[in-house]
């Protein structure tokens, strides 16, 4: 059984009684002393929330040293010595960048050009070669280049070796369009190409004529593509009031198109001319503008034949009744002139 022990006092299990503690060993407060506050002062609490604040503390963190710097290099250039030191150091600097052998460009190489496009482009090259690559620019060259009416599209790039490279696609002549200006060579778009000087320059091409005739070249390409057997004969396409096409074939003869569907028209009328050989008849129109009552024109010798069948005088070159007494008369009158030149002759 365990020991008993006294009141207040503790055994260890040893049964030993604890060490006795002295008299006064628990530290006293000292008489006279405050006790300190922990919470901080009230400047310290003000400055704690404002570094608290974002605006602050970006100021104090950005702000001020760049206030600083920007002082600090102001009073540096201020000095005008300074400046132009720095600037000419710079620039120094950017010029040797600029002319290393890697920068220069040395020659320039042209494919797909014609000898006049060729020659314009170099021509257009706003500085002399051998150059910095940084003096050419060449967005600026494309857009000038583009200017030319020749050139549909050009890729120009700097290839390794100080080589530009320009690589041109020209626009192809489709047609010849004769105004009151001359004649300008046109590609399938309508766009002006060239200029020329006769039509024999590309008798290759077929030609167009008329105010407003470049604005329908495809409408124009199309009907000579469905003239088919009568393309030998055929000498151009006039447009008339900048509404509607005329075909103009050799001997003076017309075919009237239509302002809609002209190349159905023309379609129509040569199937008339396979069927009966309409063209080689002596036929100066085939009216087609309204294509529900077609009109031919007769010529001048059909006409007089039909007129002779009919016991009708026939008509002259100018489209007039011509009598049966004009003969004579011119006849008279040609003799009496011929008497009347002679006479002098013989009294002289």
């Amino acid at each position: 059984m365990q020991e008993l022990t006294r009141p207040g006092r503790s055994a260890d299990w040893r049964g030993r009684p604890p060490p006795a503690r002295p008299v006064g060993a628990r530290p006293q407060p000292r008489a006279g002393t405050a006790r300190r506050d922990p919470a901080p002062s009230r400047l310290a609490y003000r400055l704690h929330r404002i570094w608290l604040t974002p605006v602050y503390r970006r100021v104090l963190r950005v702000g001020l040293p760049g206030f600083a710097l920007a002082m600090v290099v102001g009073l540096y250039l201020a000095d005008e010595s300074r400046r132009a030191e720095l600037s000419g150091g710079v620039t120094a600097m950017i010029e040797k960048i600029q002319t290393r052998d890697e920068f220069m460009v040395r020659t320039m190489t042209i494919e797909g050009a014609s000898p006049v496009v060729d020659k314009g482009l170099r021509a257009m090259l706003p500085v002399t070669l051998p150059a910095s690559s940084f003096d050419i620019d060449l967005s600026a060259l494309r857009t000038q280049v583009m200017k030319l009416d020749a050139v549909e599209k050009i890729e120009l790039r700097i290839r390794p070796g100080g080589i530009l490279s320009a690589v041109v696609t020209e626009r192809t002549p489709a047609l010849l369009w004769r105004h009151a200006g001359g004649i300008e060579l046109l590609d399938a778009g309508g766009h002006r190409v060239a200029s020329a000087t006769a039509r024999d320059v590309r008798p290759d091409l077929p030609m167009i004529a008329g105010e407003g005739a470049a604005a329908h070249t495809v409408e124009a390409l199309a009907l000579f593509e469905a003239a088919g057997p009568i393309l030998p004969r055929l000498r151009g396409l006039q447009r008339m009031g900048e509404r509607r096409w005329d075909v103009v074939l050799d001997d003076g003869q017309r075919i009237m198109l239509p302002e809609r569907r002209p190349v159905q028209a023309l379609e129509e009328a040569v199937g008339l001319h396979r069927r009966h050989d309409l063209l080689s008849r002596d036929v100066a129109v085939i009216d087609l503008r309204n294509g529900d009552r077609p009109a031919l024109r007769l010529g001048l010798t059909a006409q007089n034949t039909l007129r002779r069948a009919r016991g009708k005088p026939e008509l002259g070159p100018d489209g007039r009744v011509s009598e049966p007494g004009d003969d004579k008369t011119a006849g008279a009158a040609g003799q009496g002139g011929s008497g009347q030149t002679t006479r002098p002759a013989e009294t002289g």
